[in-house]
């Protein structure tokens, strides 16, 4: 048993994650692989967002091929054991899915491991070279040649003895590139050292790589051109088995109610917070590890804990400040951007373009991506991005609004409309054109920036279903005694027909609640109407309280 060949240490992993409370079983996954095993299609990339489930795939894979663990009595309780499986299985590959249970060697390589103080390419590359040997050396004394050959040529002269093969598993493959002491040269040298020891060599009987970034394209005779990639925004094929789905999640669910004393959130509340994603395949996909989180923690929050990739990304947008702060106004206020997503190079160190930075969110998991359009998913990461505009000054206007929200949120609690007007009216005497109000979207992005403060102890929804319609803004108070309020916007019109459609709708039935949903606020409920006029640029507001529902 070794450390990359052999180990244990990937079934022990999979098999702790299989014992949890919240598991989704996603072993279906290996009926896919089984039949490429050995021919020209045995490369796999795919590659997802942080927090996708990724490492745990990888950790299932290795725990079913590799011979170092007994996984039979974890893997006939699981899908891959299922009628249907193994019907598909018969069918595709002509045997039983535990012909192929534990019969391999595997090599494991999880890239974002590195050695201890390391500080250059020579270091991190060495310590996976000199292990891997030495775990070969282990398992084959007598084919075992001199450590000083590469593992490619010692893998081969194996091969060649007793036409033993390997199936490798390659976690993290992107990890180098977001390695501080990592040169362009060094990311060339890599690459170099993943083709050399894959590409072409038959005693590769399959390879899983998974990642963030799809693979690096230096010149239309890629290193790496015999993976096939399989990506969420673009292509369909693997979609079902990274991220949860509704189902998956409604059977979570029903867990969390059954084993906690005192359930303090709804399944509704899920879906707001991290449901948005979206597979190629135009399924609506959950963040598996927040969903976990919530459901073990009993607590919504953000768990996106990603601070040096969130900082990195927030690099593209700072260095195109100019061209971005509009299109954040509009993503933070819920609503999409065109853009036409592209593959992000691995290699890329510079984004020059809007789309090719939305290209990089999305990769990222900090946008999802949908026929054409770009957008915050859910009410996490719309957390995550208002943290970014109240701690960045770069971004301007954008900033100076954020900051200015805590005193917008303190006089529409007391009723001080003047104070309110006078923020919208800052907000608009900027010289940024999506203050041009064509629209109650443009007016709904400066109030989603002038309330962001109210985040903080409010669930801010838009355009949500209440009464007899839809309401533009309601903000639910984290507190049940604290004040809640119905915010309803015109444009050429004025804050009293806006009160008036919050009551003639019937908008504050909604905090009645629904069946086993949440008990009734104790608090004031305020109707909150906003106007524009575009003849005299001036805003009008109105706070009124609305009488016991």
């Amino acid at each position: 048993m070794g450390i990359y060949l052999n180990s244990k240490s990937p079934s022990d992993a999979y098999k702790a994650a299989a014992s949890e409370k919240y598991f989704v079983d996603k072993s279906a996954l290996i009926a896919e692989l089984i039949p490429a095993l050995g021919t020209s299609q045995r490369f796999f990339c795919i590659t997802r967002p942080r927090r996708f489930g990724k490492s745990v795939m990888a950790d299932m894979v290795a725990a079913f091929f590799g011979k170092k663990a007994d996984s039979k009595e974890l893997f006939d309780s699981l899908e891959i054991a299922s009628p249907r499986i193994m019907k598909q299985l018969k069918r595709d590959s002509g045997k039983d899915y535990d012909r192929y249970l534990n019969q391999y060697d595997v090599i494991y390589i999880d890239f974002s491991e590195i050695p201890e103080h390391c500080n250059s390419y020579h270091a991190y590359i060495n310590r996976i070279l000199s292990v891997l040997k030495r775990d070969i050396q282990t398992a084959f004394p007598e084919y075992y040649t001199d450590s000083a050959d590469s593992i490619w040529d010692i893998l081969t002269a194996i091969y060649q003895e007793n036409r033993q093969r390997f199936v490798f598993v390659l976690d993290e493959w992107d990890a180098i590139f977001h390695m501080d002491f990592i040169a362009e040269a060094d990311k060339k040298a890599y690459l170099l050292f993943l083709k050399s020891l894959l590409k072409g060599r038959v005693y590769a009987e399959l390879v899983y790589m998974t990642g963030i970034l799809p693979i690096a394209k230096y010149s239309d005779g890629s290193e790496l051109n015999m993976f096939v990639e399989y990506n969420m925004a673009t292509t369909e094929r693997f979609s079902q088995y990274f991220g949860f789905s509704s189902s998956e999640v409604d059977r979570l669910y029903a867990i969390y109610q059954q084993s906690t004393d005192t359930p303090r959130f709804t399944r509704d509340d899920l879906r707001i917070w991290y449901d948005g994603y979206y597979s190629a395949g135009k399924e609506r996909l959950y963040n598996p590890r927040s969903i976990v989180c919530a459901l073990t923690d009993n607590q919504l929050r953000n768990y996106w804990t990603s601070s040096g990739i969130y900082d990195s990304i927030f690099h593209y947008i700072k260095n195109h400040e100019n061209d971005m702060q509009d299109d954040l106004a509009i993503l933070f206020a819920g609503e999409c951007i065109p853009s036409d997503i592209q593959e992000y190079a691995a290699t890329a160190m510079q984004l020059d373009t809007k789309d090719e930075i939305y290209s990089a969110l999305v990769v990222y998991g900090l946008l999802t991506y949908k026929e054409g359009l770009v957008s915050i998913p859910n009410h996490e990461l719309m957390d995550s991005f208002a943290s970014m505009m109240k701690k960045e000054r770069s971004l301007g206007y954008i900033y100076n609004l954020a900051n200015a929200s805590r005193k917008m949120l303190s006089a529409t609690l007391s009723g001080n409309t003047q104070e309110m007007a006078e923020i919208l009216s800052f907000a608009h005497n900027t010289e940024s054109p999506i203050f041009s109000y064509n629209s109650e979207i443009e007016l709904s992005a400066i109030v989603n920036l002038v309330y962001l403060a109210a985040r903080d102890s409010y669930r801010v929804e838009r355009e949500d279903k209440a009464g007899e319609g839809y309401v533009d803004f309601i903000f639910y108070p984290d507190q049940k005694n604290q004040d809640a309020f119905i915010l309803e916007l015109k444009v050429d019109s004025t804050p009293d027909d806006a009160i008036r459609q919050i009551k003639d709708k019937e908008y504050a039935l909604r905090f009645k609640g629904k069946l086993g949903e949440r008990t009734k606020y104790t608090g004031r409920i305020l109707a909150v109407g906003i106007s524009y006029d575009k003849k005299t640029k001036k805003h009008s507001c109105k706070v009124e309280e609305l009488s016991e529902i």
